[in-house]
This record gives C-alpha cells, structure tokens and sequence, in this order.
C-alpha cells in the first residue's frame, strides 16, 4: 500500500464529530476525524512498513502521523529517526502516541527518555521523556529501581513549576513509579503528600487529572490481587 492510498483511505474513514474532538485536544487543523479503532485496523493491514511509516510522519497530517506510530518497525527505526519525530511535535496527543505506540519499543527506550525528560522548553519533547519514564516504570522489569529514584526528587522539586502537559506527565510518571512496587510506593506516597494537589489546564475536555495518591494506592492493590 503506497502514501496516496493510504492518505485516501484515511480520509475517507474521518467524521467531522471526530474531528472536532481532535480539535479540542490540540491536534491542530490537519486531521480528518479518524477513529483510534478504525486506524487500527489499517493498520494490521498495512502491517509493518518503515518506509511508509516515514513518508506518512512527513506528511503532518494527524492521523498519518499516528498511524506512522503504529507501522514503523521497532526493530528498524533508527534513534535519529525517532529524535527527529519528537521533536516535530506540535501536540501532546501525538507524543503520546510515539512514546507509547513505538519509542518504548526500541532498543532506545531509556536512551531516549534520558535525551528527551530534560527538555523543559520544548513542552512535547519534554512530556515523551517522562512518558517514556512513566512506561519504563510499567513496563519494564529488568530495568532497577535505582532508575526511578532521582526522578522522584525531581518531580517533586519541578512538578508546581513545569509547563502544563509536562506537569502531566509528571504526575502519572509518580503514579506509575509509585505503583511499580512496594519500596518505590514507599518513597513515592510523601512525595505525593508534599506536592498536594496538580492544576493542569485540560482545555475544552471532560479530562481529569488522577490524584497521585488514590492511583498509586489502586496500581499497588490491583497488583497483589493478582499476586
């Protein structure tokens, strides 16, 4: 399947009712209103393809861009590949599509959350690097809790202080921490007392943002009811 059919049947999958929710979760202008299931199943179709995956982020458009994040090949990508996708961003939503759909499925996931969580300036860029911390935390047993520890102190010292989608992320980076197992629940619940309660502006959306504490709390009785 080439760029020009792939664009076409995207746009022919959009609904302005999606597009419109798009909108209000700061996508931008260029999208079509195509649904994550609808995208999804193209995606399996379209199966891993980096080449199109490439073409498609160059596009811009919303949902190339995000379907880029599901056909690039994880075992393919290069990390300045994966660089210069992070910083195109222009949306949270898309950060958090890369970081999730593709980047922590490298071989670079912690190399990149080391390049990215610094950058306080670049509001995406800095978000994927705690939402790549956040999925390390998550997702990846081997990695030592020692990781996760200095990233603790620096949430709590910076969260009241960082650019909104940041501060986001931040905070479900504590509450996946946290949540990670009983040693980092122990360190992570304080943190969570002191910094108290995290405004952050969701725009025109019925989001919330988690309390760190109740979260935390929920991850770790979930945990030991499977245990």
């Amino acid at each position: 399947m080439d760029l020009q059919t792939v664009m076409a049947r995207l746009e022919a999958m959009g609904t302005e009712q999606a597009r419109k929710t798009y909108l209000r979760h700061g996508v931008g202008e260029n999208a079509f209103g195509v649904s994550f299931a609808n995208m999804k199943v193209l995606a399996k179709e379209i199966k891993k393809n980096q080449d199109l995956a490439e073409q498609l982020w160059e596009t811009g458009n919303y949902e190339a861009c995000s379907m880029a994040t599901l056909i690039a090949d994880p075992k393919k990508i290069s990390i300045e590949t994966l660089n210069s996708w992070a910083w195109s961003l222009k949306t949270y939503a898309l950060s958090d599509l890369l970081t999730t759909n593709l980047a922590s499925k490298t071989q670079f996931a912690q190399q990149l959350m080391e390049m990215w969580i610094g950058e306080e300036d670049a509001e995406p860029v800095g978000r994927a690097g705690w939402q790549m911390l956040s999925l390390l935390a998550t997702g990846k047993k081997e990695v030592p809790d020692e990781l996760f520890q200095p990233y603790l102190t620096i949430i709590e010292e910076r969260i009241h202080q960082s650019k909104n989608r940041i501060k986001e992320a931040m905070n479900g980076t504590l509450i996946a921490i946290g949540g990670r197992n009983e040693a980092l629940e122990a360190r992570a619940i304080p943190i969570a007392q002191r910094i108290g309660i995290v405004e952050i502006d969701h725009g025109d959306t019925a989001c919330k943002t988690p309390d760190a504490i109740e979260y935390i709390k929920k991850m770790r009785e979930r945990k030991k009811a499977k245990a």
